[in-house]
């Protein structure tokens, strides 16, 4: 073994938290390690390369954590060890080598595996920065943009290591960890078999209802793999109701947007088929968008679309297309006043006789797209109201008078004592066959009064007319993210929900679902209902 002179890591700590500096520096003369069987020594250098610089944790499946240096790449490390190794360690070598293959940004990098008998150790990239768990203890709970960028990029390191077949079993806030530059790193993978794609999945909806709330929604008892002060362990158990169901993140503190919401307990509901996780992680993309490149609503992020009579441009909202206009009338007039002056200065050398002028043609050259068909009111074939956790099927009267064409009648729920239906049910909806695909391009839906949230999503099921078990069957197709067009924004005083920002203009509809999750209170005293009055799709 060779002396400690190799290159070592000096260090600051702030707030508590250890802090790499001048890493490869050279290190004074000092005795040579201590050569030990089993606990390693500060200083000590394994497999003639990886010096032992400071003890960080102990985890409670027994492992070591320590902050060491490669001293000959010159860079710093982590060292995962236990002692004895073999037969011991096998799970924690075997995880580190399947680990080993997955390079991805958002995924910590393995180095070296190595098991010497009396002990094993897993060497991997040193993180220069706080787990999640720390950064929301410290810090308190995330903004909605910060929370849906960590959990953008756990589900982004999931995609990559699901995509070889493999499962990382160790998904939680102390595995989650962010770099002081900002990069969302995951962690400590293993591969014993006791988990599946699917609770990996799942934990990611652990992950982000932490970083919303500052509690775990999975009780507070460690499991395997979690570090002690630094995992799943000593985490506050999520806020729970009589019957022991958690809040919602909204419920828990304000300023958590609707859709971020859902998407979490969507998550985290066992009888709700989560996404796989490259789709999981393109939805949490397409939200995890800079706040200075969009306007921020309930339905997400905000897409310009082209300026119509049905849905004005965002520009013209905010007085754009006036100054368009006004652009275009000055360079009309300068084009004008050009022309002028060309007749005349020509007028002196030619014919007063015109030359022959090609008229404007209306139709555009062979070459040029043609212009999408205009929006208008596409026809309702059939409408259901959709009901399947309803024992009494006693709300399903009504449903054709929400595409009847009047706002003076429509269908309504009946009264809870509670906005999510008292909790008896998840939600109920509106169910619409358009009678054939088309390009759908927004629909909209007046309520009899403001403050309740809906979802629209689409599917491909029928649910073969008034039936429990078909309500049931069509709610587990359409109810997941992969089918969710997004979540109505009020444009005025939200009494009427408007989805425009969800829709593929490369992709026909025929089938949709308008989806009530929460409803709005009657009046100071009364209980919790809605009203459909009127539902109207436009499309071509």
């Amino acid at each position: 073994m060779p002396s400690n002179t190799g290159p070592s890591i000096d260090t600051i700590t702030e707030g508590g938290r250890v802090t790499q500096v001048g890493e490869g520096q050279e290190a004074e003369e000092s005795a040579p390690p201590v050569m030990t069987f089993g606990a390693p020594t500060a200083g000590e250098v394994l497999a003639e390369r990886y010096e032992l610089v400071e003890h960080i944790n102990n985890d409670s499946a027994g492992r070591l954590v320590w902050r060491g240096v490669d001293v000959v790449l010159r860079r710093p490390v982590a060292v995962v060890l236990r002692y004895p190794g073999g037969d011991s360690a096998t799970e924690m070598l075997q995880a580190a080598v399947a680990a080993s293959r997955v390079i991805h940004p958002n995924l910590v990098g393995v180095y070296d595996a190595i098991d010497e008998a009396d002990r094993a150790y897993v060497v991997r990239e040193w993180v220069d920065g706080q787990s999640l768990r720390e950064l929301v203890t410290g810090d308190g709970p995330l903004d909605p943009a910060r929370a849906t960028a960590i959990g953008n990029a756990v589900a982004s390191a999931l995609a990559a290591v699901h995509a070889t077949g493999m499962v990382h079993g160790n998904v939680h806030p102390g595995t989650a960890m962010i770099s002081d530059d900002g990069r969302v790193v995951l962690a400590d993978a293993r591969t014993d078999g006791a988990d599946s794609q699917e609770n990996d999945i799942r934990a990611v909806g652990g992950v982000l209802y932490f970083a919303l709330t500052g509690h775990w929604p999975h009780g507070e008892a460690p499991l395997h793999g979690a570090t002690a002060g630094h995992g799943r362990a000593a985490l506050p158990d999520a806020v729970r109701d009589a019957a022991g169901a958690i809040a919602a993140p909204r419920q828990v503190r304000a300023g958590v947007p609707a859709y971020l919401d859902d998407l979490t307990m969507d998550l985290l509901d066992p009888e709700i088929a989560p996404p796989s996780s490259d789709v999981l992680a393109a939805e949490l993309g397409r939200l995890d968008i800079p706040a200075d490149e969009h306007f921020l609503n309930q339905a997400g992020p905000l897409r310009f679309t082209a300026d119509t009579e049905e849905e004005p441009s965002p520009l013209a909202a905010a007085g754009g297309r006036r100054v368009a206009l006004g652009i275009a009338g000055l360079l009309a007039v300068a084009l004008v006043g050009l022309l002028i002056g060309i007749s005349a200065l020509g007028g002196k050398d030619k014919d007063s006789k015109a030359e022959p002028v090609a008229r404007p043609s209306n139709s555009a050259p062979a070459d040029q797209p043609t212009e999408p068909a205009p929006a208008r009111k596409l026809n309702v074939e059939d409408v259901q109201i959709i009901d399947p956790d309803s024992r009494s099927r006693n709300e399903l009267g009504d449903a054709e008078k929400v595409i009847d064409g009047s706002e003076d009648e429509g269908w309504e729920t009946d009264t809870y004592n509670a906005p999510k239906f008292g909790g008896l049910k998840k939600g109920m909806g509106v169910w619409i066959d358009l009678g054939a695909e088309h390009t759908v391009k927004s629909v909209q839906a007046i309520l009899s009064a403001s403050g309740a949230t809906a979802q629209l999503y689409t599917g491909t099921t029928d649910p073969g007319g008034s039936s429990s078990s078909g309500d049931k069957k069509l709610y587990t197709e359409y109810v997941t993210v992969k089918n969710r067009i997004g979540d109505g924004f009020a444009p005025a005083e939200g009494s009427t929900l408007i989805f425009s920002n969800g829709f593929d203009p490369d992709k026909k509809y025929r089938y949709l679902l308008f989806w009530l999750t929460e409803l709005p209170q009657k009046d100071s005293g009364g209980g919790y209902k809605i009203g459909v009055q009127e539902i109207t799709v436009q499309g071509s």
